[in-house]
């Protein structure tokens, strides 16, 4: 186990988050280098007590912890190829945002160059990093992410999914598909109810009570997702279709977009032309488990 608060860490990528998980670092206490291109950028963490290194390979040797956070996965090969025998031995946890094929590429090719590799997410925003509302998905051999977690912990809620190199990456975007989600809900509903002369403000505050309202029905959801079995225990989908008619025909009438609503209202339809209609919501992910548009 490495759960001593003193492990030297290096971070390599200076960007605003880059800059963000080495403050972090070191205010926790971890001895921490620090390389990026452009040099300048940091200045401002050296004379917060971290070590510039000249190089990318004395970056790498300073220590057995690397964090990576750079623009893409192209970036990390490009950068870290020239100096692949300095990668050898090392725990490199890679932040870069991506696909979960391209973090589990980056598993092999790291693997092949003697490194252990965890691929991760970011949940959070550059100044919210130390804080216990940052979330860090880490994915790889658990072995890996035990041995530096309370290290890890020094940038927030830090959280291992399981063993897929990719799991992290694949959490990232279907985070990104619930919240695009809901803001376009709300818009959607906001555009509304703005014609009536109500403000985004007051909405708010009722559109957040529905949000909290249906975030409490996904642990029952679930449960029917994964047993394959949609009784209509609250409403038959059925129903629901006649409801997004009437949302539908409201914005029409409203002059308000209704491209969303009818896109919704299509899945339903189809998932009801093909004999589920009496069955509950969830049984809808069969469509969404659909290739283009069905």
């Amino acid at each position: 186990m490495n759960n001593e608060s003193s492990t030297p860490v290096t971070v390599i990528g200076l960007g605003l988050m880059g800059r963000a998980l080495a403050g972090a670092f070191l205010r926790a206490g971890h001895p921490t280098t620090v390389w990026n291109r452009t040099a300048a950028k940091a200045d401002t963490l050296v004379a917060e007590g971290a070590r510039s290194a000249p190089t990318v390979g004395a970056a790498l040797a300073a220590g057995p912890l690397v964090i990576v956070c750079l623009t893409d996965y192209r970036a990390v090969y490009e950068l870290l190829d020239g100096s692949a025998a300095e990668l050898d031995g090392k725990m490199l946890i890679n932040l870069t945002s991506g696909d979960s094929a391209q973090a589990r590429e980056a598993a092999r090719w790291a693997e092949q160059r003697g490194a252990r590799y965890l691929d991760g997410a970011i949940m959070a925003i550059p100044s919210g990093i130390g804080t216990a509302d940052a979330v860090i998905l880490h994915s790889g051999p658990e072995a890996d992410f035990a041995a530096y977690r309370s290290t890890l912990e020094a940038l927030g809620t830090v959280s291992h999914l399981g063993a897929d190199h990719g799991l992290a990456a694949l959490y990232d975007v279907a985070g990104l598909a619930m919240m695009w989600s809901v803001l376009n809900a709300w818009l959607q509903g906001t555009a509304m109810v703005r014609t009536a002369g109500v403000d985004a403000a007051t909405y708010a505050s009722f559109a957040r009570q529905i949000a909290a309202g249906v975030a409490e029905w996904l642990p029952g959801y679930a449960e029917q997702i994964d047993r394959g079995s949609f009784p209509a225990e609250v409403s038959a989908l059925e129903t629901d279709a006649r409801a997004m008619a009437h949302l539908i025909e409201e914005s029409e009438a409203l002059g308000v977009n209704a491209e969303l609503p009818r896109l919704i209202k299509a899945m339903a339809d189809r998932s009801i032309a093909a004999g589920h209609g009496a069955e509950q919501y969830p049984v809808l992910i069969e469509e969404f488990g659909k290739p283009g548009n069905g």
